[in-house]
């Protein structure tokens, strides 16, 4: 591209070229972070820990687990696709929550952004597309420990990967949204409140079978319970139609979230 080119996009209306003008919010967020990599990785370790004390550790003792359906699972197995969904969760989350806020409140980057054609809607597009990024290359790597271990042995759980993304794109576009009510750090207390139950008690490290009734109704609301049950669908092989329901319900998070995300970032940059 000629930079003649280059600048007739720079400067073209907001109605011209979207995926170009989301293309620069990416090409912004990849300038920034290839000088900050570690940040990046850092992230990933921490289900691989929980991964190697529960599944492993734990499961020595545990031995196999028997689902719903009557078949039998090493623990391992069973707790690994809900590592893989968390993994995918908190990639998506910290990057749309405490990043996003940086750039909104303190370094003033969308303010910057919309001095060009960039719309608050090519923001929002920009930064869930780079949360969703992070989620998986978090998924990716999990995924290869996972067949390090002989705990992806069918080539179905490579379509883990798509539940992933769908898991990144739906706390991605509600971490964004929510992120615009935050005013200060001590907000995001309220992030660590909410992710953490979701990290605890989503069918993450046991079967939801286990609890009551009551309680299990209440846990299915919990949208990281849909995702690792999508997720371990494909690990394990065992296909059903409650599928379309964890795809719909991660969907309808995705959609909703998205466009209050934009609304919001509009009111709040254009006020």
């Amino acid at each position: 591209m000629t930079s003649r080119e280059h600048l007739l996009l720079r400067i073209a209306p907001p109605s011209a070229r979207p995926s170009r003008r989301v293309g620069y919010v990416l090409e912004r967020n990849w300038l920034v972070y290839r000088k900050i990599w570690k940040l990046i990785i850092a992230g990933f370790f921490e289900p691989v820990f929980y991964l190697f004390a529960i599944g492993i550790g734990l499961g020595s003792l545990i031995g196999d687990l028997t689902l719903a359906d009557g078949s039998t699972v090493p623990y391992a197995a069973f707790v690994a696709p809900g590592m893989l969904a968390a993994s995918a969760m908190n990639g998506a989350v910290y990057e749309s929550t405490f990043n996003i806020f940086f750039k909104f409140k303190y370094g003033r980057v969308y303010q910057a952004m919309l001095a060009t054609p960039l719309g608050s809607g090519d923001i929002a597009l920009g930064e869930i597309t780079w949360s969703l990024i992070r989620g998986l290359l978090y998924s990716t790597a999990f995924l290869g420990v996972m067949a390090l271990m002989g705990l992806a042995t069918s080539w179905w759980a490579l379509g883990a990967l798509g539940a992933t993304l769908l898991i990144g794109l739906a706390f991605a576009a509600v971490g964004m949204a929510a992120t615009t009510w935050m005013r200060s750090w001590q907000d995001f207390d309220l992030v660590t409140f909410v992710t953490l139950p979701l990290f605890l008690f989503s069918a993450t490290f046991y079967p939801l079978e286990v609890y009551p009734p009551v309680i299990q109704s209440i846990a299915k609301l919990s949208p990281l319970y849909h995702g690792a049950e999508l997720v371990r669908s494909f690990t394990l092989g065992t296909f059903g139609p409650g599928m379309l329901t964890h795809v719909t319900v991660l969907v309808g998070m995705a959609v909703v979230g998205g466009a209050v995300a934009v609304n919001r970032l509009q009111r709040l940059l254009l006020a």
